[in-house]
């Protein structure tokens, strides 16, 4: 770049001085050509002559040779062409002259043209350095963004590596857990099944007094509904369907009877079951529950279970008049005779003497009998001393809330009463049975 400028300064200052020197000789041309007269061509050719008079005087001139005329010719056209040479180096001269400035102002472009050419490519070489040098510079963060990203991928890929073998190290570590619990709940599982197996036996009463139930046991507890003799007559023909020959049991804990349509269903279908029907009561089995109980070919009862007997009551729903309470008397009276009859029948007595022997027992006529006695008046068949449950094969304990809650009583909580004394309500039972238990300071209470 220096090399350039230093050429270019040298150039212009040549053409400067080119240029103030060609006016001077201009002017000293002028000068001279005021202060000298112009000289003629013909005054050239007289002073040669004269010259060369004054050597032929001087010097004895050799003898002229006759000259021809084409020699003559010749010499003539040879002075005539150095004449016309000097006139077109004259003309060239002053051609020259006159177009100095011209060729100066030329010059002068031709400079200013490459000193704008190298202007130009000076330019383009410093855009082309700097777009080099920001391409240097962009390679540079790129190779740099490259290389960090590489980095990152690979940090990325050793975490991600990292967090795999994290999973799988839990997974192997959630699973062994997982088989740890499972094992545990199913060994505790197993542990709320009893190892025993539920027996079929078709004399299920053993000479030591223990009767014998299986898994085909139908429990019958609470007021005989419409649901009730469902919920009965459903497993009753499920049973049969399963097994002709073993006994199913009809289990009571407490029922105080119903529906009379419903027990009559109740009945029917145990008269149409191919299978044994075994009826068994714990604690009590009142009115159509009773019924059952007495018209079962195999019955079963605690010494202490209650059995109890009556007519058939109703209460009333709605206002009836005399006509309609008739009508109703007689309705229930032909529901009596197809209860009553068979069960005074199988006690060996009339109706009619079956209904004396309840009102001798009591005005109400509710004839209730122990176990025991029950047996003797053929309401039960047999009295036993206990009773093996073998399909009680599940811990009672391991029930789902659910389930406790649909078999519990109903709870008691402890409240306040008028006095603001801390009092619990005892729930309600049978009408037959009584509480006995030591209540000194009258904590408990019935309602």
């Amino acid at each position: 770049m220096k090399s350039i400028v230093t050429r270019l300064t040298l150039i212009t200052v040549g053409l400067a001085g080119g240029l103030i020197a060609a006016p001077e000789a201009e002017s000293a041309t002028k000068s001279a050509s005021a202060s000298t007269p112009p000289i003629k061509l013909q005054d050239l050719k007289d002073k040669g002559s004269e010259d060369k008079a004054e050597e032929t005087k001087a010097t004895p001139r050799p003898k002229k040779e006759k000259k021809d005329k084409a020699t003559i010719q010749q010499e003539q056209m040879k002075k005539e062409q150095e004449r016309l040479a000097l006139e077109n180096s004259l003309a060239e001269e002053k051609l020259k002259k006159e177009t100095s400035k011209l060729r100066a102002q030329i010059t002068l472009l031709k400079v200013e043209k490459e000193l704008m050419a190298e202007r130009l490519a000076h330019a383009a070489q410093e855009r082309a350095v700097d777009e080099e040098a920001k391409n240097a510079k962009m390679e540079a963060q790129k190779r740099n963004l490259a290389r960090e990203a590489a980095v990152e991928k690979a940090r990325a890929e050793l975490l991600a590596s990292e967090l795999k073998s994290a999973q799988a190290e839990a997974g192997l570590k959630i699973a062994r857990l997982q088989g740890e619990i499972q094992e545990i709940e199913t060994e505790k599982k197993r542990n709320d099944y009893a190892n025993g197996e539920p027996e079929y036996l078709k004399q299920p009463l053993k000479k030591n007094g223990t009767l014998v139930i299986s898994d085909r046991r139908i429990p019958l507890n609470g007021p005989i509904t419409t649901d009730t003799a469902d919920n009965l007559t459903d497993r009753l023909h499920y049973f049969n369907n399963q097994d002709e020959e073993n006994p199913i049991f009809i289990v009571i804990d407490e029922c105080p009877g119903g529906s009379v349509m419903a027990g009559y269903r109740i009945l029917k279908a145990m008269e149409a079951s191919k299978a044994p029907i075994h009826v068994v009561v714990k604690s009590f089995a009142a009115s159509m529950a009773a019924a059952i109980t007495t018209l079962a070919e195999e019955s079963y009862a605690y010494p202490n279970a209650v059995l109890l007997h009556h007519q058939i009551s109703a209460t009333v729903f709605g206002r009836m008049n005399l006509t309609q309470q008739e009508e109703f008397y007689k309705e229930s009276q032909r529901w009596w005779k197809r209860l009553a009859t068979p069960i005074a029948n199988k006690m060996g007595m009339s109706k009619e003497e079956f209904i004396k022997r309840m009102y001798e027992r009591s005005t109400s006529g509710d004839w209730s009998e122990f176990g025991e006695e029950a047996q003797k008046l053929k309401w039960v068949k047999h009295i036993v001393t206990g009773i093996d449950e073998t399909s009680f094969r599940r811990n009672p304990d391991a029930r789902s809330t659910k389930e406790k809650t649909a078999t519990q009583r109903t709870s008691m909580v402890e409240t306040i009463d008028e006095d603001g004394r801390p009092v619990m309500y005892l729930p309600r039972i049978n009408s037959k049975d009584v509480y006995f238990l030591y209540n000194a300071d009258g904590y408990y209470r019935v309602r």
